[in-house]
Formats: structure tokens, sequence, C-alpha cells
């Protein structure tokens, strides 16, 4: 017969003594015992590590998901000099409306060297152009026509536009962040007769797009 896992026959018995089989039994119970809590335990501390490991990778998906909800593209774009532009938001705001070259006081800056409002479906909210456009007036200085035989040119310059502290109205109240725009400018101006190109001729036709990803927060 079986008891307790063992065959009759294998449990050593002193002769005279009745104590021997069960202090075997209990010893070799004791063993099996241990040998359960032991595996349990080995069983707890994988769950726990599985579960850090779990919550470990979810960290960065949470993080991803975070910039994924601020992330935007800006595009504008206009074919004349005036301050006013055409624009379009996606990605976190996706809006469009008008950009508006104006001064901190709201008015109206012809020069494009203070900042840009956004004038858009759902409320407003300013960048700081100013840097960018020193740039680009440095840039077209130096730089333009880039292609003399034909009285044309490209310029194009990068910067970092940051979000003008408490600008923000409507939908976009409190909005905070930055952009990586580049603005480029594509151009053909007039000839004059017996003159080179140098970039002080009246133009016939430009365009110019300002893009780039940003991050914005409201």
């Amino acid at each position: 017969m079986f008891f307790c896992g063992f065959t009759e026959g294998k449990t050593r018995v002193r002769p005279g003594s009745d104590a021997a089989p069960v202090a075997a039994t209990v010893s070799v119970m004791t063993k099996k015992l241990l040998a359960v809590t032991t595996a349990t335990a080995t069983l707890g501390v994988l769950a726990v590590l599985g579960c850090s490991a779990a919550t470990a990778s979810a960290k960065p998906a949470a993080s991803e998901a975070a910039a994924a909800s601020t992330a935007a593209h800006m595009t504008a774009f206009t074919t004349d000099d005036g301050p006013t532009e055409q624009v379009t938001l996606a990605g976190a705001v996706g809006d469009y409306g008008q950009a508006v070259s104006v001064n901190p006081d709201g008015s109206v800056n012809p020069e494009h060297d203070s900042q840009l409002e956004l004038r858009l479906q759902h409320g407003t909210f300013r960048l700081d152009i100013a840097g960018i456009d020193k740039a680009f007036v440095a840039a077209m200085g130096s730089r333009f026509p880039t292609a003399p035989a034909t009285c044309s040119g490209t310029i194009s310059v990068t910067q970092r536009v940051a979000v003008v502290k408490g600008s923000g109205t409507g939908a976009y109240r409190g909005a905070s962040g930055d952009f990586t725009l580049t603005i480029t400018l594509d151009e053909v101006d007039k000839p004059t007769a017996g003159k080179p190109c140098d970039g002080s001729e009246a133009f016939l036709n430009q365009t110019i797009i300002t893009a780039g990803p940003g991050n914005i927060r409201f």
C-alpha cells in the first residue's frame, strides 16, 4: 500500500520501535512542504518582477502619448510682403485662419519684426518672430538673388519660435510651447535694362511659406 507518497517496505524501522515510521513520514512531509513554500515564493517574486517590468514598459508609452497629444504642425503662406498670411495648424491644435504680423500692443506691424498673431477659428495666440525675421532679412541682404541671370532666388532660414506667454485667447487661453519654423522664399524680380539684378528690383511674383513642427499646450 501507499502512505504519504512512500511505498511499504521502504521505511526503516528499528526493532521494537513504533515511532520511526512516523518520524520518517513527518520528515518527508516537512521536506515537501518546504519545497512547495519555496516554489510559491519563487512564483511570487517572478510575478512582482513581471509587474515591475510591465509598469516600466508602460511609462515610455505614457510619455509618448503625452508628447503626441501636444505635437502640432504649422503651415502659413503668402504671395506678397503684406502683414497677413493664410495659416493651418494640424495635430494638437487642428485649426486654421489668418496669421497677422503685429506689435505687442496688437497693432499691425508691416515690418514683420515682432510677433505673429494666429487668428484661428477657436481662438488666438502669438508667436515671437523677431529672431527669425532678423535672420531672414540678413539672408536676403547677403544671398539674394541666388540666380542673378534669371533675376530670381530662393532663401530659407530655420529657427525656434516660442509662443508668447499670456497671448492665448478662447480655446488657446494659457497656451505655451514653441515651433521650429522654416521660412522659405521663392521670388522672381523685374530686371532693369542694362543693370544686373541685385535684389533691389520690384518683384514680379513671390511665394513665402512658413512651416514647421512644434509642441503646444493649452
